[in-house]
């Protein structure tokens, strides 16, 4: 398993990509204009396709080398510029709804974080790999899994729902890199290429919704029901 016998150097490029992809998904999560959770979205994007890669060389899966490619290509680049056309379009170019205040959702995505270090810890120690990587690689995926549901419940704009979902996305796909980088190459070819359908779908969704709605908040999507 190649969290139990990577080197300092590997361990130290994989903590370092995990940690500031963590914080990218506090920006999106701090921020309420719908471009800089885009910009984030692409630079978190481009660190796991880093990390792919990284993966790849230090324990010898030259399948990674190509996931890394479609990765800086779909994530990184097609995916934000089909929602940046999105966001073009519409007339809002911020959160102007929200349940929670950008600070206050900084607050609880921190308490995330606590809690994700927490299970991860145990679910470390269950195996015996305290003091690995696999804590810190658990504790990235759990956390960003939990600040994309808390955008999800959070924010009120499709936009920003679609975002929290990809979030939730990149968290499992960057744990799956670290954990379990053997994992079937068609496999993760096939999440990349879902990932472009959602986004395919969601930008149908949101024409529709403009056009009959005259919105895409889901506070204001409330007077449909019934």
């Amino acid at each position: 398993m190649i969290i139990a016998h990577l080197g300092p150097l590997a361990a130290s490029i994989f903590s370092l990509i995990a940690i500031v992809s963590l914080l990218l998904s506090f920006v999106m999560l701090g921020s309420r204009w719908l471009r800089h959770y885009l910009y984030a979205f692409a630079a978190q994007s481009w660190l796991i396709a880093i990390l792919s890669a990284s993966v790849g060389y230090y324990a010898n899966f030259p399948e990674l080398y190509l996931i890394a490619i479609l990765t800086f290509l779909f994530r990184g680049l097609l995916l934000p510029y089909l929602l940046l056309r999105i966001v073009r379009r519409l007339s809002v170019p911020r959160e102007l709804h929200e349940i929670l205040r950008p600070s206050s959702s900084l607050v609880v995505g921190a308490l995330g974080v606590v809690f994700a270090l927490a299970v991860a810890h145990n679910i470390s120690a269950e195996l015996n790999l305290a003091g690995t990587i696999v804590v810190l690689a658990l504790t990235v995926m759990l956390s960003m899994k939990l600040i994309g549901f808390l955008i999800l419940a959070a924010r009120q704009e499709a936009v920003s729902q679609i975002l929290g979902l990809l979030i939730l996305e990149n968290g499992i796909f960057l744990g799956s890199q670290i954990l379990v980088p053997g994992m079937p190459l068609l496999l993760e070819v096939v999440i990349l290429f879902d990932l472009l359908i959602v986004v395919a779908c969601f930008g149908v969704l949101v024409r529709y919704l403009m056009a009959h709605a005259g919105t895409t908040s889901s506070r204001d999507l409330r007077r449909l029901v019934g």
